[in-house]
């Protein structure tokens, strides 16, 4: 073995290997460093908006967001630790980004549309809401759906992007509801009576409450081609609307039933000519 060209290879090589080892240690410290840094700062930022009652759905979203950006720059500044040109990084990045943003273009709505449900909330998990036709509980609220379950047990999952940019209906928003109801009756009945009996429904109902901000009101509605519709309001909390709604509508047809009031329906004679 020629050892005088292996001492030249080793004298020649040994440079570069311990500036690469120099460089290897530098970056696990950098990286041990950093992860710290970064766990502390998740950390610091979670108890942040614990503190300040942000919804759950929008502290994972900016947690989640937070710790890709971090560690996307700790990665930027290891290789540019390691001799990496981080402009180059970048410019790949960014290309990469533009390139799959243009594949991911729904997709990229969906995320848009999450991230405005997250931050403006106009619904929020449990509410019961009407859009695109659809309608159910919101069970869940992701980056790129929202979930509804609807009341005969199925499940319906809206697009982010479609359902930021339409009308939306959210039942549930506020405590309580107003249930409107109109009850038809003959031109002969009496008017007063008929009123009487809807505002005695109404006050007795289990559900209902009336208040200076929330009154009973029973008024003449319109009148119909064979009956005078009256109507009938009262309010009640939201989680009460339709047994509400139902009970006072069986009501109305078992006490004019028993006032002789009569609630008009369309009839058809039919003769038959013997020749």
């Amino acid at each position: 073995m020629d050892w005088e060209l292996l001492d030249s290879f080793w004298a020649a090589a040994w440079p570069k290997v311990f500036e690469i080892g120099k460089l290897i240690i530098v970056a696990l410290l950098i990286w041990f460093i950093g992860k710290k840094v970064i766990d502390l700062t998740l950390k610091i930022t979670k108890r942040a908006l614990e503190k300040s009652k942000v919804d759950d759905g929008v502290q994972s979203f900016l947690m989640s967001m937070l710790r890709i950006l971090l560690f996307g720059v700790l990665i930027v500044i290891l290789a540019g630790t390691v001799g990496i040109e981080t402009g180059s990084i970048v410019a790949l990045l960014g290309s990469a980004g533009l390139a799959v943003g243009f594949a991911l273009q729904g997709s990229l709505s969906n995320f848009a549309g999450g991230v405005l449900i997250l931050v403006l909330k106009p619904f929020r998990v449990g509410d019961y809401i009407v859009a695109n036709g659809m309608e159910g509980t919101v069970t869940g609220i992701d980056i790129f759906y929202t979930k509804l379950l609807t009341v005969d047990n199925r499940m319906i999952v809206l697009p982010n992007g479609t359902l930021s940019n339409s009308n939306l209906i959210n039942v549930t928003h506020e405590a309580t509801r107003r249930v409107d109801l109109v009850a038809s009756v003959d031109y002969s009945s009496d008017i007063k009576a008929v009123k009487a009996i809807l505002f005695d429904i109404a006050s007795d109902l289990e559900y209902s409450f009336e208040d200076e901000g929330h009154p009973i009101q029973v008024y003449v509605d319109t009148y119909g081609d064979s009956a005078v519709n009256v109507g009938l309001r009262f309010w009640v909390k939201a989680e009460d609307y339709w047994n509400a709604k139902w009970a006072a509508t069986e009501q109305i047809k078992e006490k004019f039933d028993r006032a002789g009031i009569s609630i008009p329906f369309n009839q058809l004679d039919v003769m038959i000519k013997n020749k």
